[in-house]
C-alpha cells in the first residue's frame, strides 16, 4: 500500500467508472480555481474525447502520442500548453489516449508509469488535475495510484452509486490506505424524492461523501457554448 509522491505538487484526479456525471466539468473548474487562488495548475485531460481540451480552447499537440509518453521519448512538461487563464496550464488529450492501455501493458510497473510520467511538472506545478475517461481500465488504475485526492462526482442514481462501490472495493483490494476519494453529488434536484433518499443512503454508507453538491443547473451546460470556467 505505500505510494511515493512528491510533497511540492499534489495530484487531484477526477474520475467515475460511469460516463455523463460530470467529471471534466469538475475537473475544468476546480483546476480554474487553484489558479485563481494562486496556485500554478496543470490540467492533464486524459479522455480521448477531449472535452476538458475543447471548454479551455486548447488545441492538439501532434507530438503527444501516448505511446511516446509511455515510451519517454516524450516528456510530459514538453506537451504544456497555456490557457486564457493566469496560472492555469493544460496538457491537451490526444485521440492516441484510446490505446494507453495496450502502450501501458507493454512496460514494466505497468501501473506506476502515470505516477513517473507526473514527475516532470513538478517544478512547474503545485496541482495538477487529471480529468479521466471512464471506465475501468489499467489507465485508470495509474490514476488511482498516482493520485493523492481522487475527487468521485456521482449522479443520484443507483447505477452511479454502485461504481462507487466497485471503486471503494477496487481500492481496498490494493490496499492504497492513504488514497483520499471524495464522492459528491452532482446534477442533484431535490424536488425528486428518489434523489433525496439516493443521497441519504449514500451519505450513511459513505460518511467520506462532500456536503457539497451541485445543483441541475442550465449554467453547467452552457460552459460547452462559452467555452471557460463558470
Amino acid at each position: 500500500g505505500c505510494r511515493y509522491h512528491s510533497a511540492a505538487m499534489q495530484i487531484i484526479a477526477v474520475s467515475n467508472i460511469k460516463g455523463g456525471v460530470g467529471k471534466t466539468t469538475t475537473a475544468v473548474n476546480l483546476s480554474w480555481l487553484a489558479a485563481e487562488q494562486g496556485r500554478q495548475t496543470v490540467l492533464w485531460d486524459l479522455d480521448p474525447q477531449g472535452a476538458a481540451t475543447y471548454l479551455l480552447r486548447g488545441e492538439r499537440n501532434d507530438r503527444a502520442s501516448a505511446r511516446k509518453l509511455v515510451s519517454g521519448k516524450r516528456e510530459l512538461d514538453e506537451l504544456l500548453t497555456s490557457t486564457m487563464h493566469p496560472r492555469l496550464q493544460l496538457v491537451a488529450s490526444d485521440p492516441s489516449y484510446r490505446d494507453f492501455d495496450i502502450h501501458l501493458s507493454a512496460r514494466k510497473h505497468p501501473t506506476e508509469r502515470l505516477l513517473r510520467m507526473s514527475r516532470t511538472l513538478r517544478e512547474h506545478c503545485d496541482c495538477l488535475f487529471l480529468d479521466c475517461p471512464p471506465g475501468m481500465s489499467l489507465l485508470s488504475e495509474n490514476v488511482l495510484r498516482a493520485a493523492d485526492i481522487v475527487l468521485v462526482p456521482l449522479v443520484p442514481s443507483p447505477l452511479s452509486v454502485r461504481m462507487l462501490e466497485q471503486l471503494v472495493d477496487f481500492i481496498a483490494e490494493r490496499r492504497w490506505l492513504d488514497l483520499r476519494l471524495l464522492p459528491f453529488f452532482s446534477m442533484v434536484d431535490h424536488r425528486r424524492s428518489l434523489h433525496a433518499a439516493l443521497i441519504a443512503a449514500t451519505r450513511s454508507q459513505h460518511p467520506g461523501t462532500l456536503a457539497t453538491e451541485l445543483p441541475y443547473w442550465s449554467e453547467i451546460e452552457r460552459m460547452t457554448i462559452r467555452r471557460a470556467p463558470l
